[in-house]
């Protein structure tokens, strides 16, 4: 008994000392991503040869970016509510950056969760991949 509740106390003092780790730049760095992710931040993206100095591409817009392994993904938002993604191959001499265009309001004193009703209720009317 003594063990057990010796473990929960340690436990449990582990867990107050790791929730405030977090800086409030980690905290709002966080939630920008969240928001633009929700679309709700403008940004540039900017694709760029880093052997000519040329751009080869910039979008700008409400945009989710998605790095992958070799290349990017670039979802936005248009003013209608539709949606338009852009992929951009990388290699050894194309780079790209993304810049913020506006201020967001975001805290830094708590995290936001989104939940989304259509990523957590499945669509019936839709086959489902690879089916037949």
């Amino acid at each position: 008994m003594r063990k057990t509740l010796l473990f929960l106390l340690v436990g449990a003092v582990a867990a107050l000392v790791l929730v405030g780790c977090s800086t409030d730049a980690d905290v709002a760095s966080r939630n920008l991503s969240q928001d633009a992710d929700q679309f709700k931040v403008a940004r540039r993206v900017v694709f760029l040869n880093g052997i000519t100095d040329k751009y080869i591409l910039a979008i700008t817009g409400n945009c989710s970016i998605t790095p992958a392994t070799g290349q990017v993904d670039v979802i936005c938002k248009l003013p209608d509510g539709t949606f338009i993604k852009h992929s951009e191959g990388l290699s050894n001499n194309v780079t790209w950056f993304s810049q913020q265009l506006t201020g967001v309001d975001v805290s830094t004193l708590q995290y936001q969760v989104v939940f989304k009703p259509e990523s957590l209720i499945p669509d019936f009317q839709r086959p489902a991949p690879g089916s037949k």
